[in-house]
């Protein structure tokens, strides 16, 4: 039986406009077995779960549970547990990490609208050390993610070339493996271990690698979609050069303005499609069009 991987690929799915949408992350480390809803189905208390998902909600912040690659043992009560809070908009992302001992403090302990709004107020300590990759292994939530991405988290964190982390869920089962990188937030599919070694080393100069990028998480997919087209279109790598400064339209057709740091912006148009023929989204599930954003056109604008 064809995996949703092998069926993406061998479609040639575009891979441009997919990632997660999130303008924060929330990271909480939580070992042991995950399941399909990793914040009420794993040893982090299902209350606690639910809570952090309420008042999460509509904040534009995102949580998922991380933990070491490797053998999980089934570990119900680490003594300390590493957080993260990570803000991924261009020019001012960051990324605030801690040890606490008990999660369920978080869901009253934080302003989720000030994280999702870029303001951590002195939040915890900062994040001093290099980039570092999540991949997504969580096999209860598709098996893809299980089969593609244990083995490459497991390989990239032997290299001991960088920090790697297993994430819970990132969307996207048929890229896998998947992951996205901190502190900018861009997302990756049908990842390799010396792709990722490539994506890492050069955020670590504040550059950005295209090559089967899925688009930064702080945009709404066609942003996504446009802010690549214009890196494609001009070469440019710096991470924080360009900007998303406004998006017009709705479904299926919009007109994203992406502005560099120099002061040139273009006019994006993307339009939204369905994949054919159908296919699996996620292994199990039955054949369907998945969306996806095609870049029309990309002109410059006019010096106003």
């Amino acid at each position: 039986m064809s995996t949703c991987a092998t069926a993406s690929r061998d479609l040639t799915e575009p891979l441009a406009g997919t990632a997660a949408i999130a303008r924060t992350w929330l990271l909480i480390e939580q070992p042991g077995p995950w399941g399909a809803d990793a914040l009420t189905s794993s040893h982090l208390a299902p209350a606690a779960g639910r809570a952090l998902q309420e008042a999460a909600e509509g904040t534009g912040v995102r949580i998922a549970l991380i933990r070491r690659p490797g053998r999980h043992a089934d570990c119900h009560g680490p003594a300390t547990h590493r957080v993260f809070a990570a803000h991924t908009a261009p020019g001012r992302s960051w990324i605030r990490t801690a040890e606490i001992t008990d999660p369920a403090g978080l869901a009253t302990g934080l302003d989720f609208a000030a994280l999702g709004a870029g303001e951590h107020g002195g939040l915890w300590e900062p994040y001093e050390g290099d980039p570092f990759a999540l991949v997504c292994t969580n096999g209860k939530r598709d098996r893809c993610c299980a089969l593609l991405g244990r083995p490459l988290a497991a390989e990239l964190a032997a290299s001991g070339d960088m920090e790697v982390w297993e994430v819970t869920h990132i969307g996207g089962h048929r890229f896998a493996p998947t992951l996205f990188v901190l502190p900018y937030g861009y997302a990756y599919g049908r990842a390799t271990a010396h792709g990722v070694k490539d994506v890492v080393e050069a955020a670590r100069d504040g550059r950005v690698v295209t090559g089967n990028c899925r688009g930064r998480s702080a945009w709404e997919r066609p942003a996504q979609a446009a802010e690549l087209a214009v890196r494609e279109l001009t070469g440019e790598e710096g991470a924080d050069a360009l900007d998303v400064v406004g998006t017009e339209g709705a479904a299926p057709l919009w007109s994203v303005t992406v502005a560099h740091r120099d002061g040139r912006s273009w006019r994006v148009d993307v339009r939204q499609g369905a994949e054919q023929p159908p296919r699996p989204e996620s292994c199990g599930r039955a054949p369907a069009t998945p969306a996806r954003m095609d870049v029309l056109s990309v002109s410059p604008c006019s010096p106003s």
